[in-house]
């Protein structure tokens, strides 16, 4: 599993400094942050580039909005985009404004997504 260990402490605190419930998951060659059972954010690295970069639940309807950030770009796993999912390389998350939009950006998103079927 590839994720830097530093920056799944800093989300993890970003979470408790929220008062956030979480669990959090090695899955997707990453590590995912659950919130109420469902995927909220995560970890990994790009395989070509080899950079970190986060998995980011924000939805369909924010998904347009979110792509004019900078180091944002479609999720595709498995070679197929996923519809309500950003990747966000670190050009994008580096700054403590921008790694904070994208947790406030994947908590408003949480209530309404649907939990994944186990």
């Amino acid at each position: 599993m590839a994720f830097d260990e530093y920056l799944a402490e800093r989300l993890a605190s970003s979470f408790k400094r929220r008062g956030v419930a979480f669990t959090a998951k090695k899955m997707m060659g990453g590590m995912l942050f659950m919130v109420d059972d469902k995927m909220c954010i995560g970890l990994n690295r790009d395989k070509t580039s080899g950079e970190d970069r986060m998995m980011v639940r924000v939805g369909e309807f924010a998904q347009d909005m979110c792509m004019k950030r900078a180091g944002c770009r479609t999720m595709e796993f498995t070679g197929r985009p996923m519809k309500g999912f950003v990747y966000v390389d670190p050009e994008g998350f580096d700054m403590d404004e921008d790694w904070e939009f994208w947790i406030e950006k994947a908590l408003e998103y949480n209530p309404l997504a649907k939990r994944s079927k186990k």
